[in-house]
């Protein structure tokens, strides 16, 4: 059995034109930015998805990643089953999953 537990965080509560975004596989820090280096910002964001669909709480919106990717790195990296993964935005939290194999 799986939980999930969060905390909800206002758009008054935080800043979101300049936050740390991390990425982290196993513990290790793979990836390390702010979101005032985003192409689009997140108000642009969640206007233009929210025109097309309708936005809930607990929602995720997947927008790209900062350098750093596996596959770019020399050598090549790739997540296996049992790796860890963490993404962190500040101020609002972590999210962790664990990568599972095929069934």
């Amino acid at each position: 059995m799986r939980f999930c537990t969060f905390e909800l965080v206002t758009a008054e509560a935080l800043d979101s034109s300049d936050l740390a975004i991390r990425s982290r596989v196993n513990g290790v820090l793979k990836q390390d930015s702010r979101t005032r280096f985003m192409v689009f910002k997140i108000p642009r964001l969640i206007s233009e998805i929210s025109a097309g669909c309708e936005l809930r709480p607990g929602d995720v919106i997947i927008t790209g990643t900062p350098p750093g990717v596996g596959f770019a790195r020399t050598p090549p990296e790739y997540l296996r089953p049992g790796d860890a993964v963490e993404v962190e935005i500040e101020g609002i939290g972590v999210l962790r999953n664990t990568v599972q194999g095929r069934s």
